[in-house]
């Protein structure tokens, strides 16, 4: 197996080096964020509101950031470790930020740290799952519903530890719910249900993280004049649901053939695919 290599502020370095001191904040706090994009043949999708996302969530964090710190910097980036480690055809890419070093209250200084790292993916994750994926909803957790809620931060151990009981049940998923325990989103993925004739998926006010295939696909449904709200979506609406399937960066959209007891048919789910998926990875 070839050797893999990151990407930490600039330069690039072999996988195995120890970049991060123990008094690092993201290590100690979760103090930063990422961004997980997929590029093919040396494009990434939906660009402008990933990188969007990240500059919005600098701010939101308190990052002081410098004046090259710009979408092509990071492209670059991105780009320079994509050719090292040979993944240029299909790549997944995380790109993450954090604070450097410090206690709680005395961070040395609000400079975002970056570092990227590039797997290679498989074609298949490009196709609609032919076997529906099976869920529940996670009982030990609930999410915030505030001003950080929707970036994807560093702190992620709620999602953790549902992707974790999520494993121990044998699930291919777990639902997470807010602290209104209405459902949020999936360990790494929004929700979407059809219920009733409409396209329902949390607001971003419900505690879901602000996904990039979330916001392109109300597009396309807007466009589309398919009826789609952005509300609050209990756990009764899932289970009554006719259709119920999962939006994320990496997987695109995947339709889910049960929830708990209740199961479900893919019919919308295959014709957005279709229509909107394939259009936006053919470019």
């Amino acid at each position: 197996m070839a050797r893999q290599y990151i990407n930490y502020n600039g330069k690039i370095y072999h996988s195995g080096k120890l970049i991060i001191s123990p008094d690092n904040r993201s290590f100690r706090y979760g103090d930063g964020f990422f961004e997980t994009m997929k590029m093919i043949n040396g494009r990434i999708i939906l660009q402008p509101f990933h990188f969007e996302r990240l500059f919005s969530s600098l701010e939101t964090l308190r990052f002081e950031k410098p004046s090259y710190f710009t979408e092509a910097y990071l492209k670059q980036q991105v780009e320079e470790l994509v050719a090292k480690n040979n993944h240029a055809g299909l790549a997944r890419i995380r790109l993450m930020i954090f604070r450097g070093d410090g206690g709680l209250y005395d961070a040395e200084n609000h400079f975002p740290n970056l570092l990227v790292q590039t797997w290679q993916m498989d074609n298949a994750n490009n196709r609609l799952n032919e076997n529906g994926l099976v869920t529940d909803i996670f009982p030990h957790a609930r999410k915030a519903c505030d001003l950080y809620s929707p970036v994807k931060s560093n702190n992620y151990l709620p999602y953790a530890m549902a992707a974790l009981w999520a494993k121990e049940n044998r699930l291919n998923d777990a639902l997470l719910l807010n602290s209104f325990n209405r459902v949020a989103d999936a360990t790494i993925a929004n929700i979407f249900v059809v219920k009733d004739g409409a396209v329902l998926t949390p607001s971003l006010q419900e505690g879901c993280v602000s996904g990039v295939m979330r916001r392109y696909l109300l597009q396309c449904l807007r466009k589309e004049n398919i009826p789609v709200q952005e509300t609050q979506l209990s756990a009764e609406d899932v289970y009554n649901a006719s259709e119920v399937f999962l939006t994320n960066a990496g997987y695109n959209l995947r339709w889910v053939k049960q929830v708990g007891r209740y199961g479900y048919q893919n019919q919308l789910a295959a014709f957005l695919h279709n229509k909107f998926v394939v259009a936006l990875l053919n470019g």
